[in-house]
């Protein structure tokens, strides 16, 4: 009878429209995937065999599958904000449940842990203290806001050029306040072990054609200067004919302090590539290896998923690193709702790796990914649903006719 078929019909186009209900309820939100209520037919089992002119008895649900195709990526001013630009889902510590997410908005909690609106946490490779990745097992990703530690100079860089035509001073022996017993300084910033900065100055005086001497004073003290003794040189440079550096060891310029850090600590100075040309003296590079301690100023997540702290010092550190999971088969995952879903037999283990590897797609920092429901087709397949549902009731009213003429006869 077409009873069962109508009503089978008027259940599917129902739940057709409760699909479509529920992705445009979810057009906007982040990372949402729009589901498809795909259909079967039904046919009654033979006792005889197939027949060939079998009628079905109506149609059933199959199976409400959802579409993993990629979002659009719109920018926001959350720099914890991360889109997903390809394959693969946010692995979520959800109160001791791994679960996946493809909604990439996320903040700090009190303890400092990365975690979305529900408090899940975000997991990924933990990094030590020197910035060191850890690629063992993914652990709940926490951002260290502890201030940077001061790391004390060690070296010092200077490429310079020394004037060829300079003449040798006439006042001698060098003394750092007469500037007639040397021909050039430059001075630069190092840090002691508690991160103080000090000046440290450098002063070259030439001796014959191509040979200079260096003294260095540490904030205005010369270093190996013992009044009334002369002052001491701290080494010495030799240039070749055409104004080429003859490789020297660094020199080793002892820099005493009194702010309670480790002193003397020990600056090398290292002169490689500096020249004597017959050009006006210039400091072409001049670096160091220390800084002061720093606080974190903020920070950014790269495309591979490595979370870097940017401090007040200038410096950066590796914090961590953002993995992600895929699966065989996305759509054998089980909604868990806020936004996660969870493994199951069907969709088949996680594949755990870092962005841009595998089948795995990179991630853009202060950005979300929007919800990939198409409005516009939902508003059609809307219309197309509800002809559905109306054709429906209509084969159930005109059997009910039908029957009614039926029950008539005399």
């Amino acid at each position: 009878m077409g009873f069962q078929q109508g009503l089978s019909g008027l259940n599917a186009a129902s739940k057709s429209l409760d699909v479509i209900g529920n992705n445009v309820a979810n057009a906007n939100t982040v990372g949402f995937k729009e589901s498809q209520a795909q259909f079967a037919d039904v046919y009654a089992n033979s006792l005889t065999g197939a027949g060939a002119s079998q009628v079905g008895i109506g149609t059933k649900v199959a199976q409400v599958a959802q579409r993993f195709t990629q979002g659009n990526i719109t920018a926001s001013n959350n720099p914890l904000d991360v889109a997903i630009n390809g394959g693969g889902f946010f692995r979520m510590n959800n109160n001791g449940t791994t679960a996946y997410a493809r909604n990439g908005q996320f903040q700090l909690d009190k303890a400092g842990y990365v975690v979305n609106a529900t408090g899940s946490r975000l997991t990924g490779y933990t990094a030590n203290a020197s910035g060191v990745i850890s690629t063992g097992a993914p652990a709940d990703l926490n951002i260290n806001t502890a201030d940077l530690t001061p790391k004390t100079t060690t070296k010092v860089n200077a490429l310079l050029n020394l004037n060829s035509g300079s003449a040798v001073p006439a006042t001698t022996p060098f003394n750092m306040a007469d500037p007639t017993t040397y021909n050039n300084s430059t001075a630069v910033s190092v840090y002691d072990s508690l991160g103080n900065a000090h000046t440290l100055q450098t002063f070259y005086v030439k001796t014959s054609a191509n040979n200079w001497d260096v003294y260095a004073a540490n904030d205005g003290v010369p270093i190996g200067y013992v009044p009334p003794a002369a002052p001491v040189k701290v080494g010495s440079l030799a240039f070749a004919s055409d104004g080429s550096l003859i490789p020297a060891a660094p020199f080793a310029v002892p820099v005493a302090v009194t702010t309670g850090a480790t002193t003397p600590f020990t600056v090398k100075l290292d002169y490689t590539g500096t020249s004597q040309y017959g050009s006006s003296f210039s400091v072409n590079a001049l670096k160091q290896d220390g800084y002061t301690s720093g606080r974190l100023s903020g920070f950014n997540i790269s495309a591979d998923g490595t979370i870097v702290g940017r401090y007040t010092n200038g410096q950066s550190a590796t914090l961590g690193q953002v993995v992600l999971a895929n699966f065989t088969n996305p759509n054998g995952l089980q909604s868990l709702g806020n936004n996660l879903w969870t493994e199951t037999a069907v969709s088949g283990p996680a594949l755990v790796g870092t962005p841009n590897s595998g089948s795995l797609g990179v991630l853009q920092s202060s950005a979300v990914e929007d919800s990939n429901v198409d409005l516009t087709a939902e508003l059609v397949n809307m219309i197309t649903a509800q002809r559905t549902y109306q054709a429906n009731a209509q084969t159930i009213k005109t059997q009910d006719q039908v029957l009614q003429t039926l029950v008539n006869l005399r």
